[in-house]
């Protein structure tokens, strides 16, 4: 008898660190109140705002609350309330005018120069004030079948210098898929730019692994990465480690904020953030108006309020810490400055 060929076992290559923990993060809205402490506290939960726009939150980010605080400005930024179902006037479904400035399946052409292509639907952390909660990623993305028709639609327009990712949040995407992307637009003469907007690296920085910062070294263009923090209190050693590690592979950071009634609404706010910013190796860029999504109407702060605070940080930081106080209107070629 002939003994059979052994079989030759393939290894097993494990999926990287930050998926697991992206799938482990927090959904049930009474999961994390427990998990602060808030179990007791009455806070008015919403099922059905749940329902709607389902509550996601990596456990890393929730361990930066704080304890037994309902008002914790991490904890307001996700936590789904009966607030949300308020219809109310002048919030609208696509606040920003996206829908109108369709360009291709998953690319958008508002301002001269620029595409910028809706990666992905996916995020790691859900904020109740995400201007494309209602967005219809399941038609919109660019990444469908290979991003051949964002990449031909970039090729075709010499005009077009600066591609930005965004989503979702395009570094859910795995960096194989990213690579795929930058590999396709690297023939693309007219490319000078590559920017990135993202909150990963603040709410799951597991995701700056070796792969991404590796793929970032090697891309052929200056790359921004546009991470968006709000709060002082986003930060921490791990956060601070991803953001060294961007800027090390070549990455500008820059950081884009939302003015958020409840979260970042004071001088002193602000001001903390800015300072926090910097210590990070990170500009601070827009202080962005609400964009009036519906849903986000608790959120809101008046522009006198925001101009006044805008003034009293002014007052308070060195320029290079003042963010610009903008605001997106739809139509408009570009940021609106207030």
């Amino acid at each position: 008898m002939i003994p059979a060929a052994p079989l030759t076992l393939q290894p097993v290559v494990a999926p990287p660190r930050w998926q697991h923990l992206w799938r482990d993060a927090v959904r049930d809205p009474r999961e994390l109140l427990a998990l602060v402490g808030l179990e007791h506290a009455g806070i008015g939960i919403s099922d059905a705002a749940a329902a709607k726009f389902p509550l996601r939150v990596p456990r890393g980010f929730v361990a930066r609350m704080r304890h037994g605080d309902p008002h914790d400005p991490l904890l307001r930024q996700v936590l789904p309330l009966d607030e949300e179902l308020r219809p109310m006037p002048g919030f609208e479904l696509d606040a920003v005018g996206d829908t109108a400035a369709k360009a291709a399946d998953g690319v958008i052409r508002k301002y001269r120069g620029r595409a910028l292509l809706i990666a992905t639907g996916s995020c790691a952390v859900h904020c109740r004030y995400c201007f494309r909660r209602h967005f219809p990623y399941a038609e919109e993305t660019a990444a469908a079948a290979g991003w051949r028709e964002a990449v031909a639609l970039i090729a075709a327009d010499p005009q077009i210098d600066e591609v930005i990712l965004s989503g979702g949040d395009p570094l859910s995407l795995s960096t194989s898929k990213l690579t795929e992307l930058t590999n396709a637009l690297a023939g693309v003469a007219h490319l000078k730019r590559l920017r990135i907007h993202t909150r990963l690296p603040t709410v799951l920085p597991e995701r700056v692994d070796d792969a991404l910062t590796d793929w970032i070294a090697a891309l052929p263009w200056p790359v921004t990465v546009v991470v968006h923090v709000n709060h002082a209190n986003e930060f921490g050693d791990a956060v601070d480690n991803a953001l060294g590690r961007l800027r090390a592979a070549g990455a500008m950071l820059l950081n884009q904020a939302v003015l958020l009634r409840g979260v970042n609404d004071s001088v002193d706010a602000l001001a903390a953030l800015s300072e926090r910013c910097h210590r990070a190796g990170v500009l601070p860029y827009y202080l962005h108006q609400l964009d009036r999504v519906a849903g986000s109407a608790h959120f809101e702060v008046d522009d006198d309020r925001a101009r006044a605070l805008h003034s009293a940080l002014a007052a308070r930081l060195s320029g290079y810490l003042v963010p610009r106080l903008v605001r997106e209107v739809a139509g408009d070629p570009g940021k609106r400055p207030l």
